[in-house]
């Protein structure tokens, strides 16, 4: 098989997958893989590690032993995050931003003056980090500092960090309020430092600092953390980063990962010209959602019923993880489309008409998809089952009541599920990153990855043929 310069593990909540890459000139070639259930009785997250490395040792047919290795985790769970700041709109929007790809999860969002019940409610929720935000540059900060000695005192009790990302006037004050407690505070850019910007980048870098902490207390994890020189990514977080480099490489992108439990989103865009003057809220350019209820097996019924279609609930007695016949395959299939059409549905932005005094005009919520260029499919149902490309190539309509990536983007599958491997890798090698997934779109022999490949054969749209 050959040589194997560089090993990713990615430790996920019920399969561990290890991918061995070797360096060739300025990009990574893919080698081999192993698969293992991430833990048995003992819920030590190692024993899936050394399963999955000893399947890719015969695969590869070397020792992967003492290479560069590069880890990314959702084993663990997500970081509980309590969120307090001026308003619900910015500050809730500026955590949700911030928090999807970075490993937490937000429990709690609270406006304004702190009262007694807000902080008892941090007080029973325990959250691993607290996120103080509010107040644009140099506008209002009473409130945020009102804020900080309000949480001063539980966030010592609970002996968890904080993070600040508000009013940058109010940062001395802030840290005074902390440091008489003895807290832990970490100062990230303001998320919101003007009305019209969000800026939450620098915030999930501190995020994924406090994950690699948390993470590494998961059984086993800590063998690991000291395996690697890079940290430990939450697994969101480095499908997040791949998409960033993907687009940077090749233009503007949409991720789509549906599994038995959710469907995540990932764009990289700043959406088209035509609608840049009529969105109303600024969304981030690397943005991730989350739908939580969306799945082909622990949430297929919630599928069946966004959909609406109950023709196939029914059917639903039949369901397997891993379908072993073509009913049961026509019946994930299925599902598939559904949750990648509702789940990007979700992710997109909509147009809608609002009425002023000087008469009717256009807005745009959320998240203009129309400027994408290529739409990949990566994770567990969408590379497994077929008609992958044909549920992506459904939700390429363009402007409607949603702005979704136009006809004429090309659909890429993700067939060895590599995505998450180089998103991982992308933080120390992002040039041999970018050269990868070039590699993948233009077919250099050797490169495995997209739809029964090598080469560009997974690219589909009206457009095929063509090189980017």
């Amino acid at each position: 098989m050959g040589s194997v310069d560089i090993l990713t593990i990615e430790v996920g909540s019920t399969i561990t997958k290890v991918n061995g890459f070797r360096r060739v000139e300025d990009r990574l070639e893919h080698v081999a893989q192993g698969f293992a259930p991430t833990s048995v009785g003992d819920g030590d997250v190692g024993h899936g590690v050394d399963a999955a490395i000893a399947a890719l040792e015969a695969d590869a047919g070397v020792s992967v032993a003492g290479l560069p290795t590069y880890v990314s985790s959702s084993a663990a769970g997500g970081l509980r995050m309590t969120v307090h700041g001026l308003t619900v709109s910015m500050t809730s929007r500026a955590a949700r931003e911030a928090s999807l790809g970075a490993g937490a999860i937000v429990r709690l969002v609270t406006a304004g003056p702190l009262d007694e019940d807000d902080v008892d409610e941090v007080r029973e929720i325990a959250p691993n980090i607290v996120l103080l935000a509010g107040g644009v540059d140099h506008g209002e900060k009473q409130v945020v500092v009102a804020n900080a000695r309000a949480l001063a005192p539980v966030a010592s009790e609970l002996g968890v960090p904080v993070i600040y990302a508000g009013n940058v006037a109010a940062r001395r004050a802030v840290a005074r309020a902390f440091e008489e407690h003895g807290v832990e505070l970490m100062v990230a850019d303001n998320v919101f430092p003007d009305v019209d910007v969000l800026d939450v980048e620098p915030l999930r870098v501190l995020i994924h600092e406090v994950f690699n902490r948390h993470i590494t207390r998961a059984p086993g994890m800590a063998r690991f953390a000291e395996l690697t020189d890079h940290g430990i990514l939450p697994t969101p977080g480095a499908v997040l980063k791949g998409a960033e480099l993907f687009a940077e490489e090749l233009g503007d992108v949409l991720v789509v990962d549906v599994g038995g439990a959710t469907t995540d989103i990932h764009s990289v865009t700043e959406g088209s010209l035509e609608y840049a003057a009529k969105v109303i809220d600024p969304e981030p350019h690397a943005k991730r959602t989350v739908e939580g209820d969306l799945g082909v097996y622990v949430n297929a019924r919630n599928v069946v019923e966004a959909y609406g279609d109950e023709s196939w609930a029914a059917r639903l007695d039949d369901l397997e993880a891993m379908p072993a016949d073509e009913r049961g395959r026509e019946l994930t299939r299925w599902l598939c489309a559904r949750a990648v059409e509702v789940g990007v549905r979700r992710h997109a932005g909509t147009l809608a008409d609002l009425y002023t005094p000087t008469g009717k005009k256009q807005i745009v919520r959320g998240k203009d998809l129309t400027a994408v260029r290529w739409v990949v499919a990566t994770g567990g149902a969408l590379t497994r089952v077929e008609g992958s490309s044909e549920a992506l190539r459904a939700v390429c309509t363009g402007v409607g009541t949603h702005l979704l990536p136009k006809p004429s983007a090309r659909v890429l599958v993700d067939r060895d599920y590599l995505f998450s491997a180089l998103g991982t890798i992308a933080t120390e090698l992002p040039d041999e990153v970018r050269a990868t997934f070039r590699a993948w779109v233009t077919g250099m022999d050797g490169v495995a990855g997209l739809d029964g490949l090598a080469g560009v054969d997974g690219a589909t749209g009206p457009d095929e043929g063509e090189r980017p």
